[in-house]
């Protein structure tokens, strides 16, 4: 009963440690908005088809702002009205197809329209006024060389970015607690055996290892998660073995063996809660080193595959436009990376200073 006061006295001074830290706070803040904006990102986005991929060539690399009508012309084949889950998932296809207007006025039974073609041109066609309507359309952060609007992609990526830090961290943990547990726990020849391991995949560079085994694996989505988690773990293996190197030699410890608890629940139920401090602290520098490589992934082309939305892939398709006319179009998920990035390392910084058992 005592123990269960004093873990509560200890999570209870924590947490007030962490609120009074205004950098962990924010950073907080900051992943809470975008773990929001990830689940109902298909709901908010200007653009919710499946990847916010609507391709409108008319009004490709326009600038922050641009506006215009459009005009929605039914489709012969309609698509199947998916469900609210469905939706909330994958977006839904749309009925209708764009046509964008320099302008446009009603005859009888008719729409006379000019066809946007580009800023200088435009084309005088005539549509039957049943079925169709007018929209109109503005694209806060512009729109990229295909005609997709960047606020919705940038939307839609959130959940790559979050979802391979996420799966990917649960890998390195996973990997790395125990392998790390266990060399520390055991030492002698299991401590060599993967001291050895996590020794040679150090020695090897990162981006070099990811290549590999995305090479090895495919490109993809799911390669990505694997990829990354598969080369994070080193770090947190070597964290924990000295963590559990100092903590195996203490008398609590030494009591459990005496009473005769196995090693497994030694290890489970009396070291790893005592360590959760750095490895928190481990896992959110995890999840934005996550984020980088991803981005970087996709942006040599081995990582996330088009039309499917990432930040690192959005940076690809637009960089040229920072040397031309439009910089914001390569900047804004560039800027979208750092935000994340900067939130995790925050809130690692604030858990380091609040987990500190010496406060």
């Amino acid at each position: 009963m005592a123990e269960l006061d004093i873990r509560s006295s200890f999570r209870q001074q924590a947490w007030a440690r962490l609120r009074r830290n205004r950098g962990a706070v924010a950073g907080m803040l900051l992943i809470a908005i975008a773990v929001v904006v990830s689940i109902v990102a298909y709901w908010v986005s200007p653009d919710g088809t499946p990847m916010a991929n609507r391709m409108i060539v008319e009004i490709g690399g326009k600038h922050p702002g641009f506006s215009i009508d459009l005009l929605a012309l039914p489709r012969q084949q309609a698509p199947e009205k998916v469900g609210f889950l469905k939706r909330l998932l994958d977006g839904q296809e749309e009925a209708v197809t764009w046509v964008p207007l320099s302008s446009y006025q009603a005859a009888g039974d008719s729409m006379i329209v000019h066809h946007f073609i580009d800023e200088e041109t435009s084309l005088r066609e005539s549509y039957p006024a049943g079925g169709t309507y007018i929209k109109h359309y503005k694209a806060w952060l512009g729109t990229d060389k295909f005609g997709r609007d960047i606020l919705s992609r940038l939307l839609v990526g959130t959940r790559v970015s979050l979802s391979v830090g996420f799966i990917a961290v649960l890998i390195s943990l996973t990997i790395g607690i125990f392998l790390g547990a266990i060399a520390g726990y055991f030492r002698g020849l299991t401590d060599e055996v993967v001291m050895w391991l996590v020794n040679v995949i150090w020695s090897v560079p990162t981006l070099l290892l990811v290549f590999a085994i995305t090479l090895a694996l495919g490109k993809g989505f799911w390669q990505v998660f694997i990829a990354v988690g598969l080369t994070m773990w080193v770090n947190v293996a070597r964290i924990i073995r000295g963590q559990v190197l100092s903590l195996r030699e203490l008398t609590f410890i030494e009591a459990t063996r005496a009473l005769g608890f196995g090693h497994a629940r030694t290890i489970i139920k009396h070291i790893l809660p005592n360590i959760l401090g750095p490895v928190m602290v481990v896992a959110a520098g995890n999840f934005a080193t996550a984020i980088v490589v991803e981005a970087g992934l996709s942006f040599l082309g081995v990582g996330v595959q088009p039309p499917q939305p990432s930040w690192g892939l959005m940076i690809k398709e637009n960089y040229n436009f920072i040397i031309t006319h439009n910089p914001l179009l390569a900047l804004a998920p560039g800027v979208a990376i750092m935000l994340m990035v900067l939130a995790f390392n925050l809130l690692g910084n604030g858990l380091r200073d609040a987990m500190d058992v010496r406060q």
